[in-house]
Order: structure tokens, then sequence, then C-alpha cells
């Protein structure tokens, strides 16, 4: 008797919404929680090709915390493709225009770079205080606090 390969189809994807709260924990441990769940890693029914996540909702994204110098010391770089066409931002300066940049910026670079990425990232609803709109939703809340469960 030969087993057979799962892979999930379409009608079989179920999604459930979750919550993290970014004063809870560091700005990589929010980031690869939440790229997990995005892509689905902890359900049984993870198939490669297949987006099968959830949506994440992170809120507090402008109380973020971050260890050691890293406000003053992460650069993010961009460059406008001309000759001397760099720009560098600090993290500190990225949070002041928009809280949410840094937090979708470090997810993103957690994803798989392939054809999936772009529809996870629109799972993923970012608000700087502590209020969303997803209420009817029924997400629920995950701690990321060291011994919670």
């Amino acid at each position: 008797m030969k087993m057979k390969t799962f892979s999930i189809k379409k009608a079989d994807i179920t999604r459930k919404w979750y919550i993290l709260d970014a004063t809870e924990a560091p700005l990589g441990r929010v980031s690869t929680v939440a790229a997990s769940l995005l892509i689905g890693k902890g359900k049984p029914t993870l198939t490669s090709h297949m987006d099968g996540g959830d949506y994440v909702i992170i809120i507090n994204a402008d109380d973020t915390v971050v260890t050691g110098g890293k406000m003053d010391k992460k650069i993010y770089y961009r460059h406008s493709g001309f000759p001397g066409g760099i720009y560098q931002r600090t993290l500190r300066e990225t949070m002041e225009k928009d809280s949410t940049l840094a937090l979708r910026h470090a997810i993103r670079g957690m994803l798989p770079v392939n054809k999936l990425r772009d529809g996870r990232l629109e799972r993923l609803k970012i608000y700087g205080g502590a209020d969303h709109n997803h209420n009817a939703q029924q997400p629920e809340i995950l701690s990321l606090k060291k011994g919670a469960k």
C-alpha cells in the first residue's frame, strides 16, 4: 500500500485572523511570528505552491520595541537608479515618518521571494495604535511574551 502526497486544494483553505502586539516583543520576534503565520508554517496542510496562510493584524506599531542601539544604528537604504542617487534613513527617522514601514519591511524580507509573496503581504494589516477595524472577523490574540501561551 503506497502513501500519497497530500496537496491542499484552493477550496480546502481555511484562514484565521490573529492579532500581534508589537510592544510585547522586539521587532525581529514580531516579524518572524507574523511571517510564519502568513506562510502557514504551523498548519499541517502546508503546501509550498499554495498560499494557505492566515491573516495577521499587528497593533501598536508606534511603540515597536528594538534592542541595543538599533534605533540610531540600523539604516535603511534605497536608490533612485541614477548615479549618486542613494538615500539612507535610520530606523528612528523611519519610525517618525511612518511606524508601519519598519515592520512591513522586516516581514517582507522574511517571506520567500516567489509569486505568493504579494498575496501574503496583502493579508498583513499593521496599525500604529491599538485600534483596528477587524472585530467582525473575530481575531484571536497571540501573546508574544516569554512563557505565555
